[in-house]
Formats: C-alpha cells, sequence, structure tokens
C-alpha cells in the first residue's frame, strides 16, 4: 500500500549505523529528503548514495536534511568503508523493513529481468569507476526491493512521492534542488511521480 491518499509523512524514532537517535519528530520543522534503499551491494543504489552526499552540504545550507535507509543489517552497514562514510547523513539499518512497509514500499512486482541485466552491466561499470560498492545480497537481503523516494515539507506534510518503476528510475537531483528552494513547487502536484 502506498502513500498516495497520506497527507504526512508516518514517523519514526531509530537508531541510525553510527549510534544517533533519529527522532523524526525532531525534524518538524524542516525539509526532508527520505531515501529508501536495497541492500548495501547494491551498485544502482550506491551510486544514488553517492551523487546525494555530493550534493548534501549544498542542499542542508538551503534547509533540506536526508535520512538513508538501507534493508541490510547494520553490521552488513558498518564492514562497509563506503557506508561508513555516508555519515553526517543519517544511515538506518531497517532489516525486517518495518519503516520501509510504513512508507508503502513493496516488493517487486513489475521490472523487467531483460531490462535489469541490460541496466545492471551498465550501472557495475559506472560503480566501479567511482569505487562504490556492489556484491551479492548477504544475511536476509532481498533481490525484490524496489527503491522509493520522498519529499517531505515542513510539518511532515509528504509533498511527493516516488516509487521507483526500474533500479534507475530516481527523483531528478535538479528537482530536489528545487524543492529545497520553494516546496510549494509541489502544491498543485499529485504528489506521486508516475
Amino acid at each position: 500500500m502506498s502513500l498516495r491518499n497520506t497527507a504526512l509523512a508516518p514517523l519514526f524514532n531509530l537508531k541510525d549505523i553510527y549510534g544517533r537517535q533519529i527522532n523524526l519528530e525532531e525534524y518538524k520543522d524542516k525539509k526532508i529528503f527520505i531515501g529508501f534503499f536495497r541492500h548495501a551491494g547494491c551498485p544502482f543504489c550506491n551510486l544514488r548514495v553517492h551523487a546525494l552526499t555530493k550534493v548534501h552540504e549544498k542542499l542542508k545550507a538551503k534547509g533540506l536534511e536526508m535520512i538513508f535507509f538501507f534493508e541490510s543489517k547494520e553490521s552488513v552497514l558498518l564492514r562497509s568503508t563506503f557506508h561508513q562514510e555516508v555519515s553526517p547523513i543519517p544511515l538506518i539499518s531497517d532489516p525486517q523493513k518495518v519503516i520501509y512497509g510504513k512508507y508503502g514500499l513493496e516488493e517487486n512486482s513489475g521490472i523487467s529481468t531483460k531490462s535489469h541485466i541490460t541496466s545492471f552491466i551498465q550501472t557495475a561499470i559506472k560503480a566501479k569507476m567511482k569505487g562504490v560498492p556492489m556484491h551479492m545480497m548477504k544475511d536476509g537481503e532481498s533481490i525484490n526491493t524496489i527503491p522509493a523516494e520522498f519529499l517531505v515539507d515542513k510539518g511532515f506534510r509528504l509533498k511527493k512521492l516516488h516509487y521507483s518503476k526500474t533500479l534507475t528510475d530516481r527523483l531528478d537531483l535538479d528537482l530536489i534542488d528545487k524543492f529545497a528552494d520553494d516546496s510549494s513547487i509541489f502544491d498543485n502536484d499529485d504528489r506521486e511521480t508516475a
């Protein structure tokens, strides 16, 4: 069940992999990007995290905070230098996918295997060039998790929901930047990206 008909982002109060308590209620007066990713070795997700960490300081200066979720166990994420270096952005491990469920993420129901293989080869090359991790699933991780990204305005108002249709389907970075400048850009929007 997606959050299409929900006005507010579901709250959570969890520790991130760095041991910090991340209580969404403390973000009430901030704009937030919340990203849900697959497993720690997914090159699609790690390239996205790499791109987001590059613009983090610029967006934070505009008042936009980021919070990342991975389905991987904390121990798997902490073995990865790449994921350890995502801080200061909170990175939360949710292997039971409790928060994934609250945000309406579902298992893969329509991604084409053929397009996945083609894009995987291209993505694997990019991941290797950028030095981001890429490995098979570990410790109960799933190949079927589909990413999602949410732009949340002050007061936890959901402004843009993006449930990925493919593993490379993400919100445009320019759109995130525009939201950081002016969250009213979505006032006449249906909140969901097709």
